[in-house]
This record gives C-alpha cells, sequence and structure tokens, in this order.
C-alpha cells in the first residue's frame, strides 16, 4: 500500500513521446510510480495526429503531471525523461524559444505551481533512454493510435469507498453488461474550439447571451488553418462529414471556414453555445478575481452555481449531452462529425466520458482552434482518441 495522502508520499513521474517523421505521426506516454515500492500507480498514452517529438515529449510530460496530480496533489514528485530538452527547459537552465514549446511549458509550468502552493515539489531528472523503456512503450503506444489511461492506485485507495465502482476505470472500454460488443466502425465526433477574438486575447468572459464577438484576424487565420488540417486529416473518409456549429459568432466563423475546406455546409446547433456568465459577460478574470473571488471560484468549482442571469455549469452540460446525442444518432456508426464550439462544451463532453468532477475538468486543456478526438460505438463504449491537437498552428 501506498502513503496516504500528506503522509509523505514520494511519486515518480517517467514520461516520453515520439513522432514518425517529425514532424509525423505522433503520440505519448507517461506513467506514474511509487517511488518507495516501484509500483506503477497510473499509466497514460494517446495518439496526437501530426505533431513533432518535442510537441509528444510535452504532452506526455503534461499527462504524466495530471496523472500525479489525481494521486496526491501534495506528494513530492521527481520527474524523469530521457529528453534533455525538455528536462533543462523546464528546470529553467535553457531558454524556450519555440512558442508552441513556450505554450505547452506554461501549461506544465502551471501544474507545478499548484503542487508547490498545496506544499508538495516537483524535481527534474534527465534519464538515459534505456532507462525509460516503460515511457517509450507507451508513446508507442500512442503513436499506434492507442489510447490507455490505467489506474491501478484507485482501486487500492478506493477500496470500501461507495464511489469505488464509479472511479475503478475512468475510461472504460467495456460494452454494456449483457449487450454483445460493437464490432462495428464508431462514430467519430471532432471537437474544434473557435479561433481567438479581442475578449480571447484580453481574458474577457464571453458566454452564451453576451457581446458575442466575431473572430480578429489571428482567429480567422487559426480558422483557415484547423479547416486544412481536418481536411488533410479526414481525405480519406468515404462517408459524408457534417460540420455543426453553436450559434455563437466565433464559432459559426470559424466553422464556415471549417466546412469550407471540407466541402459541406455547416448546420447550427444553439445547444453547443459557450455556458451563459449573465451580468459577468465581458468582464476580465483578473478584475473578477479581485472583486468577486469566492463567486469566481463557485463558478469553476460548483456545478449548480450561476451568476445573476447566467447559466449554471449544470445546465450547459445537459443542453451539451442532448446535443452531442443528436449528433452521434445523426451521423452514425462510421460517420465523422466535426462540431465547432466553446471551452465550457468541450470540457463537459471530456468530463462526462471520464467521469471527471467540475473541479478536475479544469485539468483539461482546449486551446483555441484545437482539435479533440471522440470515439463512440453503439454499445456504450467510448474512447478520446486526442486531445487539445493544436499541431496545425505550428510555425
Amino acid at each position: 500500500m501506498t502513503d496516504a495522502p500528506g503522509e509523505g508520499r514520494e511519486l515518480v513521474v517517467e514520461a516520453d513521446g515520439g513522432s514518425r517523421g517529425n514532424p509525423g505521426v505522433a503520440g505519448y506516454g507517461a506513467l506514474v510510480r511509487d517511488r518507495r515500492t516501484g509500483r506503477v500507480l497510473a499509466e497514460r498514452a494517446a495518439p496526437l495526429g501530426r505533431a513533432s517529438n518535442n510537441v509528444a515529449e510535452y504532452s506526455g510530460l503534461i499527462a504524466g503531471l495530471a496523472a500525479a496530480e489525481a494521486i496526491d496533489p501534495v506528494a513530492v514528485v521527481e520527474v524523469r525523461m530521457d529528453s534533455k530538452l525538455v528536462i533543462e527547459q523546464m528546470a529553467g537552465r535553457w531558454k524556450i524559444k519555440h512558442a508552441d514549446m513556450q505554450r505547452l511549458a506554461a501549461e506544465a509550468d502551471e501544474a507545478v505551481r499548484r503542487r508547490r502552493a498545496a506544499g508538495g515539489s516537483v524535481t527534474w531528472t534527465w534519464i538515459p533512454r534505456e532507462s525509460n523503456k516503460a515511457a517509450d512503450r507507451l508513446s508507442n503506444d500512442g503513436m499506434d493510435g492507442r489510447t490507455v489511461e490505467r489506474d491501478p492506485w484507485r482501486s487500492e485507495t478506493a477500496a470500501g469507498d461507495d464511489v469505488a465502482a464509479v472511479e475503478e476505470q475512468v475510461l472504460s472500454t467495456e460494452p454494456t453488461p449483457g449487450t454483445p460488443p460493437d464490432v462495428s466502425a464508431p462514430t467519430l465526433v471532432l471537437l474544434v474550439r473557435h479561433g481567438v477574438t479581442d475578449f480571447t486575447v484580453q481574458g474577457r468572459l464571453d458566454g452564451r447571451g453576451g457581446a458575442d464577438p466575431s473572430l480578429n484576424a489571428a482567429g480567422r487565420d487559426q480558422a483557415d488553418r484547423a479547416g486544412q488540417a481536418l481536411a488533410d486529416r479526414l481525405h480519406a473518409v468515404s462517408a459524408p462529414v457534417t460540420v455543426v456549429t453553436s450559434s455563437l459568432a466565433r464559432a459559426q466563423e470559424t466553422g464556415a471556414a471549417v466546412a469550407a475546406a471540407l466541402g459541406v455546409r455547416p448546420v447550427e446547433d444553439a445547444d453547443w453555445d459557450e455556458q451563459a456568465f449573465g451580468d459577468w459577460d465581458g468582464e476580465r478574470f483578473a478584475d473578477l478575481a479581485r472583486g468577486h473571488g469566492e463567486d469566481l471560484r463557485r463558478l469553476r468549482v460548483d456545478e449548480s452555481f450561476s451568476v445573476a442571469g447566467g447559466e449554471s455549469h449544470r445546465g450547459m452540460a445537459q443542453r451539451v449531452e442532448q446535443a452531442m446525442q443528436r449528433v452521434v444518432g445523426e451521423v452514425g456508426p462510421g460517420g465523422t462529425a466535426v462540431v465547432v464550439t466553446h471551452r465550457m462544451p468541450i470540457m463537459a463532453v471530456l468530463a462526462s466520458v471520464l467521469g471527471l468532477t467540475r473541479e478536475r475538468a479544469w485539468a483539461l486543456a482546449a486551446a483555441p482552434a484545437s482539435v479533440t478526438g471522440v470515439e463512440l460505438w453503439r454499445d456504450g463504449t467510448v474512447q478520446i482518441a486526442f486531445v487539445n491537437d493544436t499541431h496545425h498552428l505550428d510555425g
């Protein structure tokens, strides 16, 4: 058995990533060990589409840190990787020049800051490749298109707990009991976050029923790039591709660029709109943190909380779930739907699949113009194929 949280637990994160072509078909792998026993507590792997080695390595690091945070947010963590670049950059000894690396390093650093603020720590250790074989094996699983999310620690820590049945296997690949396994092709839903607006750049809340700004110049460029990337990804798909957008301007404009690249007409569904923020719409996060800190915290973690004139997370998630069911039903097995939407709806879909609380769902990234893939079978099996793919924004 491992130590309980807060009792001096020590964890080791081993992470890796690779790309067959650099950039090419990429994937990442990561695992978390109990440092004292060497026992594997969690394993992660996922494909990334087309990306560079460095993007894959950083993605593995981020996945490993997220898994360690779920196990114990205050533990002492040692990160071990055979990427000299990532280790030296995260340790602050090497500068980060590439914009994409800066973004990924910032995401990893945020996880480090949360741990240190909670009383834990993170150290960085380079290891030779032959000492990182477990993470390398997982990264090859990712490059082969397999998603792995195993959490042996949950069955141990949740023993006797009422939530064990829910949390024992976060990402189920088992069919519904009594139903023959579905061996047909899955429905693929590609969730695309809209490109940036001036509100995005300024850190302002921008929800349903608010100012509804259009994409700025950078956002239009992102939309074009996302459209081309999806056209490249889906060029071999024989069945028609459906493009659905929310009713908000930035999603419709991004969706128009995507639909044009795919040669189809977009369909609008307002249930994919961003969460409504009522009286706070247009306000900057920084200003709300100073003047309404406790309510802002509740907005992030309390599913029932809503700002005056706004919408609760629960209400938003319920309409998004209905929209998701409609898309899957309309497209059918073997079909592909591209849904151009917003951060909160994407988080709601992923949190539902992974069984995450509202608070834990904030660990999921969904950058502007990113693409996230979800595969669904008729027997109820769901798999997250990849998350927050932004390789098309490189350069």
